[in-house]
């Protein structure tokens, strides 16, 4: 687990792959993150290809791991560091059998505690809940989670947690100081009214704040 919470960055659902690397290579750089995902719902397996070839040379120039969202397969035969899937997305026993042992594979839990509990006794590498707050980059949530969902994660079970759904600077600290391991973040980002760099520095920031003391 990270000292304190770190970033998992998730692309807008839509992107020009040479247009937005600028883009990530400025938010990699003024940021903590510990994950990338590449999230293009509904593209060809070609477009999924040539976003991964842009973009996954920046984040590993910053040291990131770099994931695709829904398809083990695509992670695998482009050499990604691992796979995203949800509860519709094949089951992750299917995913780890397909990706191998060596990359990473997380879960969408929703807000249960339950899907968590089965994610981790299956070898899931992280579990994310959410969606937390009004999201502008998904559809609406299966499941409205709360922080005391986070809270009790942290205190009973190592693997570790990501948080998802709508969250910004302005409104993380609760999940921070809750013991979320990763903040899932998208259009704070990429919307940020001052640049994505801009953003990253405001979470930094918020996280500092939040993050309990060892004392």
């Amino acid at each position: 687990m990270p000292a304190r919470t770190a970033l998992y960055l998730i692309t807008p659902p839509e992107l020009d792959p040479a247009k937005f690397a600028p883009l990530l290579d400025a938010a990699l750089e003024a940021g903590d993150v510990a994950s990338f995902q590449l999230r293009l719902k509904g593209a060809t397996d070609a477009a999924i290809a040539k976003a991964v070839k842009v973009l996954m040379p920046i984040v590993h120039k910053h040291n990131v791991a770099f994931l695709i969202n829904d398809r083990p397969d695509l992670a695998t035969k482009l050499d990604c560091d691992g796979v995203h899937i949800g509860q519709e997305d094949g089951t992750l026993a299917q995913a780890r059998a397909i990706v191998g042992k060596d990359r990473i594979v997380g879960v969408t839990c929703h807000d249960s505690m339950d899907l968590g509990f089965e994610a981790a006794d299956g070898g899931a590498d992280y579990v994310a809940f959410g969606a937390f707050f009004a999201s502008k980059t998904k559809e609406k949530p299966k499941g409205a989670a709360t922080v005391d969902l986070i809270e009790d994660w942290a205190a009973t079970i190592t693997v570790p947690c990501v948080a998802i759904g709508g969250i910004t600077p302005e409104n993380c600290g609760p999940l921070v100081a809750a013991g979320a391991d990763f903040l899932a973040v998208s259009d704070a980002v990429w919307n940020h009214p001052k640049g994505p760099a801009a953003a990253m520095k405001e979470f930094a920031e918020a996280i500092k704040a939040n993050t309990p003391s060892d004392g």
